[in-house]
């Protein structure tokens, strides 16, 4: 279905850059306030607002049963997460007798440090309801909406019908389920399945020796409320407690998962949950918890000609804001919706830092939880690092738990923190670095110097003094790095690309941070001489070697080994000997068919961003739809991950906007198919909103708010002379900046908006034609 045709002109609302639905606060989720604000405003523009245009575009559609987590619809608000779809049959052929609603919490986990994090200190499944007809399932009609956050619809059987409703309330972290029976179907039931508290991981790998389960989750009725109560071997417990209520032909569940350690509050704060929420009609719940999320949306505006992946990214808006807050776990690799899987937990050589890039152009910087985390947890991460450098040096294992606890076991087992020159070969080195681009990426796009000051520089400071220890003079009189683990090729090497490049960039941010922050670091000549010094990048004819000693010789779905191009653009092509360099080793790395994975093509699409080529961008993104997106947009390797789609859709913020080094680039890296395109309040290095619009295959209008008063260069890609106004059209003085830039001199709170000269577009944002027809998202009719 395309997207919708653009309203009339005449009744378009033009969207005031930085007002209060286009430009809500950062530093906080949003509040109560703001929500409604956002909703009253959302009432009063006409039916043709542009969101609502878009998401309703975008919603999941299902008329054939789901089977899987991959298939069916998924509710979530960053702690609980529900994935639906039928509960296993009897047998190959047999028909769906009921729907599974899977309950998942992203705070429950066992604490056992004495089986490390892959087991003691895993996430542990919690179980699942079941909605059981009457009759026997003949059909279904359903509808995740993005705008509401909501799934409605009905369930067929051969004796009648279930009309449904169903979320997991924003604030309250509570499921229900409204379901209206038809005469036939009055008797339909719920059913609650605890699962076993073991790792899934144990369905892939095994127990190490001592493992207990933990005991068997004991359900009892507590005045009306159940609840099934789960102890844990290494105390506290988890606890997930229901209700249903029910109001004329209307029966709504109400559930909410609790989980304490070390003490067992849990059952108290779960019970309360329930009895608080089943006074208010679903109704009523739905109101509050709609409102966050139709301001959630417009933060941001996003409209391609492509009708498949406009609405892939909007869906990606909407799982993400599903998965992810500020004040939950840093996501796991399958978020809050745990299926078996062999790796339940947070793995950080790759897998969270895809997850949040999206944030930070979409202006969602409200989810950002792994600054948070890693500003919390700090003492943790000493914990971590080998013992004799924990006094001045930091580092985060390959995985830990959402307390960024690792676990002395899992050291034995090859996933602590890394020792270079260690032999055999051990883990990575430079994950916590690599952790920490994220952070300053959000003070990037924010300017917030507390984040720099409180968490970036101190921390960073610690993890670059790590490799410091180690760093050595060689004969060539170059600083060399001992034999180093890059993430999931195999082997350690000398001069290990992926530390040779997070440790440049670590420098590098340090010595202009101080210079920042006014600080006269007595490490700064050290990192001067790093930069200076350091061995050169190992290549060879094939481009970026793995390290000194390992060549890129094997299909490797991680771009470890291309971590200067992308994301630290420390190699961006700004020569042509270098742009070669770029293009033969993006080359030589996708050539090997056989270990590619998903997010292989999303890491080729931003390089290939990078470089200008759209066309390749899109050819890559392509083939990510193609051979590797589920139906609902979930993602797939030996179990759920839910990194690839989100960094699927940070590689279409490459192709529409770039910031690094100083200079927003506007629409760099465009098909030539997507001749019309829209983007407001694109959120850009430097505390910038872009809004910007392109017709007819050429740039119209770019809009430029600045929240913190930073350096404003811009390549806005318009053709000829140029005029440049700000929000009242008074002209602005600008300078020249070089390569089809403009300086642009804006204090804080100042927008500039550039234009051809004596042009006066209209500056309505509005979504665009889709060029083709394409199936929704979701199982829709065949």
């Amino acid at each position: 279905m395309p997207c919708p045709a653009a309203p009339d002109p005449s009744r378009r609302t033009v969207l005031a850059t930085g007002s209060a639905v286009g430009g809500a606060l950062l530093a906080t989720g949003l509040s109560a306030a703001q929500a409604s604000a956002a909703d009253r405003a959302e009432a009063a523009t006409p039916r043709e607002d542009p969101w609502r245009v878009v998401l309703d575009d975008a919603d999941l559609v299902w008329q054939r049963m789901p089977t899987t987590w991959y298939e069916g619809p998924f509710l979530g608000n960053g702690l609980l997460g529900s994935g639906i779809y039928a509960e296993p049959s009897a047998g190959p052929g047999a028909a769906s007798t009921a729907v599974r609603f899977n309950v998942q919490h992203s705070e429950v986990q066992d604490h056992r440090p004495e089986f490390g994090s892959l087991f003691g200190l895993a996430r542990l499944p919690i179980g699942h309801f079941t909605l059981e007809p009457v009759g026997a399932i003949t059909a279904l009609d359903w509808r995740l909406s993005l705008h509401d956050a909501e799934l409605t619809g009905t369930l067929t059987t051969d004796k009648g019908t279930l009309s449904l409703r169903a979320l997991v309330h924003n604030d309250r972290s509570l499921l229900a389920v409204e379901v209206t029976p038809s005469a036939g179907e009055r008797g339909f039931r719920w059913v609650f399945h605890p699962a076993d508290a073991i790792s899934p991981r144990a369905a892939f790998k095994p127990l190490p020796d001592g493992y207990r389960g933990n005991p068997p989750a004991q359900v009892a009725d507590h005045g009306g409320v159940t609840a099934a109560v789960q102890p844990l071997l290494a105390g506290g417990q988890h606890v997930t407690a229901w209700r249903e209520r029910t109001r004329g032909r209307a029966r709504t569940l109400y559930v909410h998962v609790a989980h304490s350690f070390p003490r067992s509050t849990a059952l108290d704060r779960a019970l309360g949950a329930v009895r608080a929420a089943a006074l208010l009609p679903y109704s009523a719940l739905a109101v509050d918890h709609r409102a966050w999320w139709h301001a959630y949306y417009r933060k941001s505006f996003l409209s391609v000609p492509d009708a498949r992946i406009q609405r892939f990214y909007w869906i990606q808006l909407y799982k993400t804001a599903s998965a992810a807050r500020r004040d939950a776990p840093v996501m796991a690799t399958s978020g809050p919706w745990l299926e078996p899987t062999p790796w339940p937990n947070t793995w950080w050589n790759l897998n969270a830092q895809l997850e949040y890039w999206l944030i930070h152009g979409s202006n969602h910087l409200e989810l950002d939880a792994i600054t948070r985390a890693l500003s919390e947890f700090r003492d943790n991460l000493a914990a971590e690092t080998p013992t004799p450098y924990r006094t001045d040096s930091l580092g985060i294992p390959r995985t830990t738990d959402p307390h960024l606890v690792n676990g002395a076991a899992s050291a034995l087992m090859g996933y602590g923190v890394g020792i270079p020159g260690q032999d055999p070969p051990t883990p990575e080195v430079g994950n916590l670095t690599w952790a920490l681009h994220n952070v300053w990426l959000s003070y990037r796009h924010t300017m917030d110097r507390s984040i720099l000051r409180d968490v970036l520089y101190p921390l960073l400071r610690k993890a670059i003094n790590y490799y410091l220890h180690f760093l050595e003079p060689g004969p060539d009189g170059r600083l060399h790095l001992p034999a180093t683990f890059s993430p999931e090729y195999g082997g350690d090497s000398r001069d290990c690309n992926y530390d040779l490049m997070l440790l440049t960039w670590g420098c590098r941010t340090l010595l202009e941070s101080a210079e920042l922050l006014g600080v006269q670091d007595p490490s700064a000549p050290r990192w001067r001489e790093v930069l200076a010094k350091r061995a050169a990048y190992p290549t060879d004819a094939n481009g970026f070697m793995i390290g000194a000693d390992l060549p890129f010789a094997k299909s490797h779905r991680h771009y470890s080994h291309l971590l200067a191009v992308y994301p630290l653009y420390e190699v961006t092509g700004r020569t042509p000997d270098e742009r070669a360099l770029i293009e033969r080793s993006l080359a030589h790395w996708v050539g090997f068919e056989g270990a590619l994975q998903g997010y292989t093509f999303t890491g080729a699409a931003s390089m290939s961003a990078l470089l200008g080529k759209g066309e390749d961008a899109l050819r890559y993104l392509g083939e990510l739809m193609t051979r590797f997106i589920k139906p609902n947009t979930m993602y797939q390797e030996s179990g759920p991950v839910i990194e690839t789609p989100l960094s699927a859709a940070q590689s279409l913020h490459d192709m529409v906007c770039q910031s690094w080094g100083g200079i927003i680039r506007v629409f760099p890296a465009l098909p030539a198919a997507w001749a019309d395109l829209v983007v407001h309040d694109f959120r850009t290095q430097g505390a910038f909103l872009l809004s910007a619009r392109r017709q007819g295959g050429a740039t119209r209008w770019v809009r430029l708010v600045s929240e913190a008063g930073a350096d404003c260069v811009v390549r806005h890609g318009i053709a000829g002379p140029v005029d440049v106004r700000d929000r009242r059209g008074r002209v602005l003085r600008y300078s020249e900046a070089g390569d089809g830039a403009v300086h642009v001199p804006l204090r804080k709170g100042e927008s500039a908006l550039i234009t051809a000269r004596g042009d006066r577009p209209d500056l309505t944002v509005a979504p665009v034609h889709a060029n083709e027809d394409a199936p929704r998202w979701g199982l829709p009719g065949a």
